[in-house]
């Protein structure tokens, strides 16, 4: 591991009890450059080649969640959380180096082992701030890092025991935030990079992608495919 810190985090409020992954479109250096540039940090960068550099302690409050929510954390998401970053020129739409993933499953069931920090509560950032951010994308490999008790995964077997089929309560009931509807279609979109990534279109154009981590015209609110992957996430969030 390497070290190269940033001044940028204060004294955390509470305990952690979350782990979120970032991506950003720049090789380790440049990433470092632009947090210093934006006065942004995370607790690590994972480089493509695997390479994991520490930026701030984990003691430390990091600035890299942002406004967000998740399940009762409704504000300072920084507090409660790991930020990882990783490299990625195509803001996870392109597969991770394997490498990179091999790092992040190490030093992720190191940090979970430590603080005991429940599944439900292994996050992207843009599960936390559906309607800002895209990140850690289309091709983040959730269900290879549930296999290594990193995050949770589904088997669709499970939703038919779901109680309702109503997608809105069931995002909200995962963690979700569907209080206004834009939050909401941002959540549904949210949830489909996360855990049905085939419904997710890929746009060449990372900078439009910054700027537009939803389409505004796609509703899946009646989607059976993803409806019957909420209720089965759902029946896995609650066991």
């Amino acid at each position: 591991m390497r070290y190269a810190p940033l001044p940028f985090f204060n004294d955390r409020q509470t305990a952690i009890d979350v782990l979120m992954f970032h991506c950003s479109a720049h090789v380790a250096s440049e990433m470092w450059n632009a947090l210093q540039k934006q006065q942004l940090s995370c607790h690590y960068i994972i480089d493509t080649d695997g390479t994991v550099i520490q930026v701030v302690p984990e003691d430390k409050r990091a600035w890299h969640g942002g406004l967000g929510s998740w399940r009762e954390i409704k504000e300072d998401i920084n507090s409660h959380s790991i930020g990882i970053e990783l490299s990625s020129l195509s803001l996870g739409q392109t597969p991770y180096s394997s490498k990179q993933i091999e790092s992040l499953i190490q030093l992720s069931q190191d940090i979970i082992s430590r603080y005991h920090i429940k599944p439900q509560n292994i996050i992207g950032h843009s599960d936390s701030a559906p309607t800002r951010k895209a990140d850690p994308g289309k091709t983040f490999p959730w269900q290879t890092l549930a296999q290594h008790n990193i995050g949770l995964w589904y088997n669709l077997k499970d939703a038919v025991n779901a109680p309702t089929d109503n997608l809105k309560t069931l995002l909200s009931d995962i963690g979700y935030d569907v209080s206004t509807p834009t939050n909401y279609q941002a959540s549904q979109y949210a949830f489909a990079r996360h855990f049905v990534p085939s419904l997710v279109q890929t746009i060449e154009n990372v900078y439009y992608l910054v700027n537009n981590v939803f389409p505004p015209d796609i509703d899946f609110s009646e989607n059976e495919t993803l409806i019957q992957t909420a209720q089965a996430v759902y029946m896995r969030f609650q066991a």
